[in-house]
């Protein structure tokens, strides 16, 4: 299921154990090699420590009520699992990302993504066109495979390939409903004797 990255912020971490409200999510940790969302930092007055992050492996379920986790011993803390640390410690972001296409022209600003809840890949970036280039589209939506290359300062993607319009050559054209000759308008009464 697809579902914007902005709509899985500030959404309540309910326990499976107890079936109260542990946290809520914060910011996502999203690994830029990938293009995944491998974490949530969380906010609430119940956590044990400063920060305190919930692994997206361990999201039983995402429901009308918010995440649903086994207990509050899935929380863990930047340092507890290496890879994790490493991709937490970059602080990458996608809102606000320049978007730049193959030459390297401002193709907009990264406003949104749409993420599977599967596994939490990003799929879809949604893109805010400049003021000049936003008269026909306001915003694009850019598959991940149109992505090329992931930057500090920009994605930059496949330049979007326009078909080139057949050249139409002067021809006479004819109507194939028109005869050379006109046709008599009535039944031809006439009789051989």
């Amino acid at each position: 299921m697809l579902i914007p990255g902005s709509e899985l912020i500030n959404t309540p971490v309910m326990s499976l154990q107890t079936g109260a409200e542990l946290a809520t999510t914060h910011t996502a940790v999203i690994n830029p090699h990938k293009l995944t969302v491998e974490a949530y930092v969380l906010s609430g007055p119940t956590l044990d420590s400063e920060v305190s992050l919930l692994r997206t492996l361990d999201i039983r379920e995402i429901g009308a009520i918010g995440m649903i986790i086994d207990s509050s011993d899935e929380f863990i803390t930047p340092g507890d699992v290496i890879k994790l640390d490493d991709i937490y410690a970059l602080h990458f972001t996608l809102e606000n990302k320049l978007v730049l296409n193959e030459k390297r022209h401002k193709v907009g600003k990264v406003i949104d993504y749409t993420v599977d809840v599967d596994n939490f890949s990003i799929e879809q970036l949604n893109v805010r066109r400049p003021l000049l280039k936003s008269f026909n589209d306001d915003e694009l939506i850019i598959h991940r495979s149109q992505i090329i290359e992931i930057t500090d300062d920009a994605i930059v993607i496949k330049e979007m390939e326009v078909a080139p319009m057949p050249t139409l050559s002067q021809k006479s054209f004819a109507n194939p409903f028109r005869g050379t000759t006109p046709q008599a308008e009535g039944i031809d009464v006439s009789q051989d004797e």
